[in-house]
């Protein structure tokens, strides 16, 4: 990783945003919530302990806003240290902003996607075979369902026809059903930020980034605020099996949210979230570019849908929850051999950028070489006590 400044991290209007981090600060041995303001980064622990803690209040925006904080420093000289690489481990550097809240991620929630994913199950994990069997999925069920809502009657007349034609799957189910996919990207405070090594399990060779919006969600249901995500994928492990979602997307490392959580206010809504448009970037060592995007505008359920069939009732989360809200960047540009498709390489560098929401960068490294997590809930708790701040 080469050395980051403010402009590789904050949204196009800076700071005028109401900015929520947090920092490893080596002389607590622990975490800091941060309030990034123009004038440098805040610790607002002694209020909010946590960013949970912050996003169930009443008005988290208006409350970081009414907490002075105490400075600890510039946001430029903590962004240059957090790469692993390039780190002063005697200075702060920057952390994923999300601690106690479940991580929750949707999926098959663009049409475009949802196709791929019917390709990943018939190829069986194999890219070799993608490129015909993508034809052949195109020509039965055609290259445009963003119109196609969810569990209407259109979308379960086309259900059974495609049951009639054998070319049912269980991503078309979860993709125009009634019943989204919503599912455990990771544990709690297992994610990684921006500037830090993200992780595909090394027995993968056919794996992609996603670039998603995140939702940060209280645990009344509320949706306070996002940030930007990468919710890293393995085709080949679970084209073969979905059984294996969880070895797909739960690695370590492979969970990446930042670099900032941005929190609804007058500058930024939930109407504004609805229309963002995300794009990719993947630099390769071996010169290799891919660009892509995402437009949160195309997706098929609208983000309070995915958000009411994750938390009610029947689940509940009392520290709230992000949820991932899925991708339709779905990767098909040959990197090596022609109908091979695009797979990562070791030190590919991924930007995933919103004008609203800055810029999350990550170097691409297999799991087992990526920084270990060891810093999990007990270690928070404990530390926290000892600082007195719970």
């Amino acid at each position: 990783m080469t050395t980051m400044t403010t402009k590789d991290l904050l949204p196009e209007d800076g700071t005028r945003g109401t900015l929520v981090g947090r920092v490893w600060l080596p002389q607590a041995t622990g975490p800091a919530v941060v309030a990034v303001r123009s004038d440098g980064v805040f610790d607002v622990t002694a209020k909010f302990p946590t960013v949970s803690a912050l996003c169930e209040e009443d008005a988290p925006a208006k409350a970081l806003a009414a907490t002075k904080g105490e400075r600890i420093g510039d946001l430029d000289a903590i962004v240059a240290n957090t790469p692993p690489d390039l780190r002063d481990p005697t200075k702060p550097w920057l952390l994923a902003p999300v601690d106690l809240q479940t991580l929750k991620a949707a999926g098959v929630t663009f049409a475009i996607s949802m196709l791929e994913r019917v390709i990943e199950e018939r190829a069986k994990g194999n890219p070799a075979s993608a490129e015909a069997i993508r034809k052949e999925v195109t020509r039965l069920i055609g290259d445009d369902l963003s119109k196609l809502k969810p569990g209407s009657d259109q979308a379960m007349h086309l259900k059974q026809v495609l049951i009639d034609q054998n070319a049912w799957s269980q991503y078309l189910e979860v993709g125009i059903g009634p019943d989204a996919e919503v599912f455990t990207k990771a544990p709690t405070l297992s994610s990684v930020g921006t500037g830090m090594d993200a992780g595909l399990h090394p027995k993968s060779t056919w794996n992609n980034p996603e670039p998603e919006l995140v939702l940060f969600v209280s645990s009344r249901g509320r949706i306070v605020g996002g940030a930007l995500g990468n919710d890293v994928n393995l085709r080949d492990f679970e084209g073969r099996s979905a059984l294996l979602l969880s070895k797909a997307k739960d690695n370590n490392a492979s969970c990446s949210i930042g670099p900032l959580l941005r929190l609804f206010d007058d500058t930024f809504t939930l109407d504004d979230a609805r229309k963002l448009d995300i794009s990719l970037n993947v630099k390769g060592a071996d010169g290799f570019v891919l660009d892509g995007h995402s437009s949160i505008s195309m997706i098929s359920r609208d983000p309070t849908d995915l958000v009411a069939q994750t938390i009610g009732k029947v689940h509940q989360y009392p520290d709230g929850f992000v949820l991932f809200l899925g991708t339709m960047f779905a990767p098909v540009k040959d990197r090596d051999a022609p109908g091979q498709g695009f797979t990562h390489k070791r030190d590919d560098i991924v930007t995933i950028a919103a004008p609203q929401l800055g810029k999350l960068v990550n170097r691409m490294r297999t799991s087992d070489e990526c920084e270990p997590w060891t810093f999990g809930i007990g270690a928070l708790m404990k530390n926290l006590a000892q600082r007195k701040l719970i």
